[in-house]
């Protein structure tokens, strides 16, 4: 029962996101400030995903070079830092609430999904790779990265900003709270 609904959580991740996105954006507070502040974090977070997203040939090998030298889920990790930017930029604790709630409980999911479907596909190379045996022996490729479709992360990065700024603008806020 419990891996049933871990595998619909990892699947239904960015449907859940987009729907958490809604809420968020009627909760948020943004000022010109938290969306500067919170947004920079944000892009942190992304350059992390599109580093270990031109290391990524999604489910055909174990990745072992780039980010995944010390970082089991660098992609999951980034979105974590993205989520928390944009905690950070909604300047609302009910959004940071949900925010941390979301990434918590569906990448929680998406990660024992993963980590199973590489047991049982890659056996041998997965369990080199978690004993950290296996030798990177790729680059960085962004034409890999773009074919990851990392690149709807950076578009729903720069959306969201956009819109912080036009709430903040809309509801007077962008200029109040520490702006210039």
């Amino acid at each position: 029962m419990l891996d049933a609904v871990v595998a619909v959580l990892a699947r239904r991740r960015v449907a859940l996101g987009f729907v958490c996105g809604v809420v968020t954006l009627v909760f948020a507070q943004p000022t010109l400030r938290s969306i500067a502040l919170g947004m920079s974090i944000a892009a942190l977070g992304e350059l992390l995903r599109v580093w270990a997203a031109g290391h990524l040939n999604k489910s055909r090998e174990v990745t072992v070079s780039g980010p995944y030298r010390w970082v089991g889920h660098p992609l999951y990790l980034g979105s974590s830092i993205m989520g928390f930017g944009l905690a950070v930029a909604c300047a609302s604790v009910l959004v940071a609430g949900l925010v941390a709630v979301y990434l918590v409980v569906t990448l929680t999911a998406a990660m024992r999904s993963e980590e199973a479907f590489l047991r049982r596909t890659f056996p041998d190379g997965y369990d080199r790779y978690r004993r950290g045996d296996a030798q990177p022996h790729k680059r960085f490729d962004l034409a890999q990265a773009m074919a990851n479709r990392e690149y709807r992360a950076v578009v729903g990065l720069v959306l969201v900003a956009l819109l912080l700024i036009l709430k903040a603008t809309y509801n007077g806020s962008l200029w109040r709270a520490g702006g210039p």
